[in-house]
């Protein structure tokens, strides 16, 4: 049985920091394609970028929007259905509009250049305390402290920190442990340690305990509490909701409807719904249902109903019914916006939800 010892909580501790960075530096991450500069824009885009993403899922996207907007001037210019587009496949599609909001106001409120203050930082839309701290402290070199996820576990895993951490109290608590650590020097190399301890040795799961910095004064190593730290999140049940999706088709063309600017999948172009139906249906319901629902739109040929599938989001699990339709015929829908005809072919650029692209391309 490993030794039981208590969580110290310190109002300065440079043996932590001190062995962080010379861990980050001999065996941190170096050559991710947001390192090695002090440019505020792509610094903000990785940051934001990578809030709920994979780093190996977020390198791809990165480089695709550096290619199409090369500093915040070029993003604040360009509409937001191409920043959607663009997006599309990253999920948490709110970061998408909040990046172009954000755009729009460091062009208007601050020349097209981001301030170097965490509190105007952390004022613009889609960046809160810890993202605005890591622009800061990585693009300005200022004394920042940060709290993402990674960091969350290195702290509650090494100081025991007990609790959920996404809980008012208990985040409160790992601020003031989050800023009491920050040393007087090397604040960059700091930072990245932390992320890096985190995403590599620190993790989750199946943590790498043996090559970790910190085993020696590690409260939930030293008493065997490594898979109970951080708390996990109270259990409860994950709401189950259900929808129609309508594929109908005419000739090489498919017909998608813009979504509103709020909501699931806001801002993107999806599949129509019969929302009315939500999972209590029958064939019968279904084609009436279908057949009002485009009375507008065209004459169906043939319609039949595809196997259901599910896709998770956060916070529920919605259950997709697809229906396929073939249009015999189709009407001037030029006057209801919320329409558009697509080509099949074209749809790899369309910025549409990944269930969606997943039911249509595979």
């Amino acid at each position: 049985m490993k030794r039981l010892i208590e969580s110290p909580q310190p109002e300065h501790d440079p043996e932590f920091s001190e062995r962080l960075i010379a861990w980050q530096k001999q065996h941190g991450r170096h050559q991710l394609p947001w390192q090695q500069t002090r440019d505020a824009y792509r610094i903000w885009l990785s940051e934001i970028m990578l809030q709920q993403t994979q780093v190996t899922t977020g390198v791809p996207y990165y480089h695709r929007f550096l290619q199409h907007f090369p500093d915040v001037g070029a993003l604040a210019a360009a509409p937001v259905e191409q920043v959607m587009s663009l997006w599309a496949g990253l999920g948490y599609y709110t970061r998408a509009r909040n990046l172009h909001r954000c755009a729009h106001l460091v062009v208007q409120q601050h020349g097209g250049k981001f301030p170097a203050d965490v509190d105007l930082l952390a004022a613009l839309p889609g960046i809160g305390q810890s993202t605005a701290a890591a622009i800061a402290a990585f693009a300005f070199g200022k004394r920042a402290a940060i709290l993402d996820g990674n960091v969350k576990r290195v702290l509650c895993r090494v100081f025991g920190i007990e609790g959920f951490p996404a809980q008012a109290a208990v985040e409160r608590q790992l601020w003031q442990c989050a800023e009491r650590l920050l040393p007087a020097r090397d604040i960059e190399s700091y930072n990245q340690g932390l992320m890096d301890l985190g995403a590599i040795v620190c993790t989750s799961t199946r943590p790498d305990c043996a090559r970790c910095p910190m085993q020696t004064r590690c409260v939930a190593y030293q008493s065997n509490r490594v898979s109970a730290l951080p708390t996990p999140r109270p259990k409860k049940i994950t709401p189950e909701r259900r929808t129609v999706m309508l594929w109908v088709m005419h000739e090489n063309q498919l017909l998608l409807e813009q979504r509103p600017p709020s909501g699931i999948w806001g801002g993107l172009q999806s599949l129509p719904e019969l929302e009315r139906l939500g999972g209590n249906h029958d064939a019968a319901d279904v084609y009436s249902e279908a057949r009002m629902a485009l009375a507008d739109i065209g004459e169906i040929e043939t319609i039949h109903e595809l196997p259901a599938f599910s896709h998770a989001f956060t916070h529920f699990r919605l259950h997709i019914t697809p229906i396929k339709i073939h249009l015999a015929h189709r009407y001037d829908v030029a006057a209801q916006a919320a329409y558009q005809w697509r080509s099949i072919d074209a749809l790899a650029t369309a910025a549409l939800p990944t269930p969606v692209r997943k039911l249509l391309i595979g």
